[in-house]
């Protein structure tokens, strides 16, 4: 394995050698960085600041106080266990599924953001989410539902945002981690002022383990590093980013393997290896022109390469990514309220270049976007939102098969949404929703298809929801109804015999809905107590075609969870959960033709400790030792099944100052 460990490891000893410098000047001090603020305000979903009771969608937020209480170690494991949302792992990364949408289809129809940034890839390969560790990130804000609108292509099921930390004092912090498979990282970050209006922030971390499978080693490590700037009425800031992500790849089992020992690897994949390097820079420029108005700009270019050998063979993907994403937002005071205003564009250029075996392609997707919404109050205590989006995407696409003489491929969509927010006093809020959705098609989407088939169309649809929230100072309580209705959806079909090599193809499905109600209840009912459930209800089917009635596959009807929290004493608390998932058809049975896989409930188990600067986690996942299958393809000639990790226990220390 050869994670480009010079790079990695010396970049990271730096941010460590740093941090320990300033730990011994700060150790017999008192901490020069306060508690870190939860903040009421989102600042990037809606893109402006605004309180999730403001906002007519369902809205979550997951801030430091429940990262450090769940005891989680990485951003797969905090979101496994939030209502919502249905986690996929094929034993090389995680595809989070919102709305009732497979592990393939998940990717393109749950847009994964960055500070606002878009972690989404150029062509299907889902967003590596643990680029992110969970040192860099101050809290996540999860929109469920469509949001076409304000983000465009992709934000079908959902929106995942995740806020890093940004330099606004003195101070970092070390944490070290060890577990089962032989796991161990490390963690380091600090940040300090320049100046009066200059602050820097350095990050860093590194992690290999073994992992639960066999041929599964993994080495990973990222690197971040921010300045900023911020005086009067102008912010500006500069980041750049770095992601090696080194592991081999077990491959899929048969079911007869899966139950015999699902720790084994596939016959054929003792070599087989994938490593991703992903460099990233962003700066965003913002100007508070007036009270009023304020003009932003955010700037991004992203480039990775991926090399693997898989099935026998070796092969290279290259793929980049340049954003630039201007706006103006508005706010006005009225007697009834604030009058939000947000305006944009939005313009994406990406370039994929495919060199594998049996595969030579190479794609440039431009997609070029406006929008404008409008949240405006009636009375004091009923506003609503209104606002629309327009989107063009070309692409210059080459394939050795479909198109070996290249092809233009144009296309073009739209958004509305219209909701209404109702807020009759502090603790309650009732809100209706409608809105719809896009996603153009990716590269080895529009490459993939039937061979009579000239470019596939893009993925339209609208949601509807309603909910109700009910929230005082030691409870609150979420309702939500909705109805995701799809057309054009675009899916791998593997029973069909006219792809590009004989066998399945991307196309265009039938169209499909989703009916599901998402519920959740908390309750702190004593001053060391704290209790969780929530549960979440998904009827998705296909609504005509062949497939009229059938189940769509890899969606569990039904999920659930529950958690307590106590503290013990004043530093000791501890942390258990169950997550259920429901029974499902394995990915790609869209005939419902094999029996659906079992339900499964995985327990997790924290024992957090925190005194000063100290804090230590004892988190055991999967505590029964359960076994079940994580990811799966269906196949006329054979299913593969990718399993599920095993119990899991890892302690982490850390030291902030």
């Amino acid at each position: 394995m050869g994670t480009n460990p010079t790079k990695i490891a010396l970049s990271l000893s730096t941010i460590i050698g740093l941090s320990c410098a300033s730990l011994f000047v700060h150790a017999n001090q008192a901490s020069t960085e306060p508690a870190a603020q939860i903040e009421d305000n989102m600042v990037v979903i809606g893109r402006r600041a605004e309180t999730p009771m403001n906002i007519a969608s369902n809205v979550n937020v997951i801030d430091a106080a429940d990262i450090q209480m769940s005891g989680a170690t990485d951003l797969t494991e905090l979101l496994r266990s939030q209502a919502g949302i249905q986690v996929s792992d094929n034993n090389s990364g995680s595809v989070f599924a919102m709305r009732g949408f497979s592990a393939s289809q998940a990717a393109n129809n749950t847009l994964i953001l960055i500070d606002g940034r878009r972690l989404n890839n150029t062509d299907i390969s889902a967003p590596n989410i643990n680029a992110v560790p969970l040192n860099q990130i101050e809290r996540v804000e999860v929109l469920y539902g469509s949001a076409g609108v304000l983000y465009g292509d992709q934000a079908v099921g959902g929106v995942i945002n995740i806020i890093t930390k940004a330099p606004a004092g003195t101070g970092g912090g070390l944490a070290l981690t060890a577990g089962s498979f032989d796991t161990y990282e490390a963690k380091g970050d600090i940040s300090g002022d320049i100046s009066d209006t200059w602050r820097y922030y350095l990050a860093g971390s590194i992690n290999q383990s073994d992992n639960y499978r066999d041929n599964n080693e993994s080495e990973t490590g990222s690197l971040l590093g921010r300045l900023q700037y911020q005086a009067n009425a102008h912010k500006w800031f500069i980041e750049g980013s770095y992601y090696d992500d080194n592991r081999q790849v077990p491959g899929a089992l048969t079911l007869a393997q899966f139950e015999e020992n699902p720790r084994q690897a596939a016959a054929f994949s003792d070599d087989e290896y994938s490593h991703e390097m992903t460099s990233a820079f962003r700066s965003g420029y913002e100007f508070n022109v007036s009270d009023t108005w304020a003009l932003l700009a955010d700037l991004t270019y992203s480039d990775t390469l991926t090399s693997n050998f898989v099935w026998g063979s070796a092969g290279r993907i290259e793929r980049n990514l340049l954003s630039f994403s201007p706006k103006a937002t508005a706010n006005y005071q009225l007697d009834n309220g604030n009058l939000d205003l947000v305006a944009g564009i939005d313009v994406h250029q990406g370039e994929a270049d495919f060199d594998l075996a049996y595969i030579q392609r190479s794609n440039k997707q431009t997609l070029a976007s406006a929008y404008v919404q409008a949240s405006v109050p009636l009375t004091k205590s009923l506003s609503y939102v209104v606002g629309g989006r327009y989107s063009e995407v070309k692409d210059d696409l080459s394939d050795q098969i479909l198109y070996p003489n290249g092809i233009e491929l144009d296309n073009d969509a739209h958004a509305l949404e219209l909701g209404l927010n109702y807020r009759p006093n502090d603790h309650h809020r009732l809100y209706v929703r409608a809105s719809d959705n896009f996603r153009f098609a990716k590269v080895d989407e529009q490459a993939y298809t039937p061979v009579t088939v000239m470019g596939l169309n893009p993925q339209t649809g609208r949601s509807y929801e309603a909910g109700w929230d009910w929230v005082t100072q030691s409870q609150s309580f979420k309702l939500n109804v909705y109805q995701l209705d799809l057309e054009d959806e675009i899916v791998y079909d593997a029973g069909r015999t006219d792809g590009p090599q004989g066998g399945g193809a991307n196309i265009n499905a039938d169209a499909s809905s989703r009916l599901g109600i998402n519920t959740s209840y908390d309750v702190q009912f004593a001053t060391d107590w704290q209790l969780g459930v929530s549960y979440d209800y998904i009827d998705a089917e296909f609504t005509e075609g062949e497939n009229n009635g059938k189940a769509l596959s890899w969606v569990a009807k039904h999920n659930a969870r529950g958690y307590l929290s106590y503290d013990i004493a004043q530093s000791w608390q501890v942390f258990a959960e169950g997550v259920y998932t429901g029974k499902r058809f394995i990915e790609g049975d869209n005939g419902n033709v094999d029996p659906q896989l079992d339900s499964y409930v995985l327990a997790n188990l924290a024992v957090n400790y925190s005194y000063q600067q100290w804090s230590a986690s004892l988190r055991a996942d999967n505590l029964l030792d359960e076994q079940y299958v994580s990811s799966g393809y269906y196949s006329p000639w054979g299913n593969g099944y990718y399993s599920g990790d095993g119990r899991n226990i890892r302690f982490t220390v850390g030291y902030r100052f």
